[in-house]
């Protein structure tokens, strides 16, 4: 009795499934979780996408990696893919979605909610990682950076170690590149530091740069898994090179860093402001404490900062050690730093 009443329920959905087909055209749509933690969609065991295929039973709903294929009737996949914004909308603000809540929404009433919660954390995570890491804006000022990259063409970030400069800035060209905003990343820095010539240095060029550039490399292995990170740089997606490599070149649609800018000088820094071609956003970061210059030779950042303060289209936001995101030592090593500083210059 009870075969046959499981045979009547599959042969029922079966029928009403092949009846569908015929009454409504079918179509299918693709829907991309790039900017969203899969399994944060998906559920562990798939235990989200399974209440999805229970709220929508007539939609063949499948998902392959970080994509969801809906096949269907045109209204049924509407509904779906208005849900299925909303959470995605939610995650990306949030980065969890429990089942409950997720529940909650394919209920129905939720978007007010959703956006209530868009509302108060705007911009709050940046880039979904590997392995579900997640990387946000985590202090006042790093959200302040966010805010002026969204509205500003130029953004110069300054501020002593550890306050997140760099890693924020990578992080905002990252995003801008999952959403398609600019069609690569180009990260360049002084190749020159702590005295060291690059002519000295032992090795082909690419080994004489790579260990000036370290700190974006690991920037980046924080936010794109190993091989798309790796297939970026050997179709030159993601570039990283240094500063002289920028001279002659105009460089569209694209975000470009500039990091450890107090190193250049005022021609070096003209320069590369100046390469900044159509459709591209430029982040300068640099710390006005740690310069390694040789002594008769001006760092640019200063001026640039000051001779650029009032034009319209680029921010200048300055960070502090309230900012500092590293060992808790650090924030007060700053510190302490800042006050001897102040000493030397009240006795002069």
């Amino acid at each position: 009795m009870l075969i046959l009443l499981q045979f009547d329920l599959i042969w029922n959905r079966k029928f009403i499934n092949s009846l569908t087909e015929k009454l409504f055209p079918l179509t299918e749509t693709i829907i991309n979780l790039e900017n969203v933690n899969p399994l944060e969609f998906f559920g562990v065991n798939n235990g989200k996408l399974d209440l999805l295929k229970k709220k929508f039973p007539l939609l063949k709903i499948l998902s392959r990696g970080t994509q969801i294929k809906l096949s269907g009737a045109p209204e049924q996949i509407e509904n779906a893919k208005e849900k299925i914004d909303l959470i995605i909308q939610y995650l990306e603000r949030n980065g969890h979605l429990s089942e409950h809540y997720f529940e909650q929404i394919l209920g129905g009433d939720d978007a007010e909610t959703i956006d209530n919660f868009v509302d108060r954390n705007p911009n709050d995570i940046l880039v979904f990682g590997p392995n579900g890491k997640t990387v946000r804006a985590r202090t006042q000022n790093q959200k302040k950076m966010v805010a002026a990259a969204d509205k500003n063409d130029i953004v110069f970030a300054i501020g002593p170690a550890g306050t997140g400069k760099t890693y924020t800035a990578v992080a905002l060209a990252v995003r801008a590149l999952k959403n398609k905003m600019v069609k690569k990343i180009i990260l360049t820095r002084p190749a020159v530091e702590a005295g060291e010539s690059l002519g000295f240095l032992p090795g082909d060029l690419k080994e004489k740069i790579d260990p000036y550039l370290r700190p974006l490399y690991d920037a980046l292995d924080d936010m794109i898994p190993a091989d798309k990170l790796g297939y970026y740089m050997s179709t030159r997606t993601i570039e990283i090179a240094p500063l002289a490599y920028m001279r002659g070149r105009t460089l569209d649609n694209a975000f470009i860093i500039l990091d450890e800018a107090q190193n250049t000088n005022d021609l070096q820094l003209k320069m590369f402001l100046t390469r900044i071609g159509a459709n591209a956003k430029a982040m300068i970061t640099g710390d006005p404490t740690q310069i390694d210059l040789p002594r008769n030779q001006r760092s640019g950042l200063e001026r640039a900062t000051r001779i650029l303060k009032n034009i319209d289209g680029i921010a200048h936001i300055e960070l502090s050690e309230e900012d500092v995101v590293r060992h808790r030592l650090v924030k007060a090593i700053i510190k302490a730093y800042d006050r001897e500083k102040e000493k030397e210059e009240n006795q002069h």
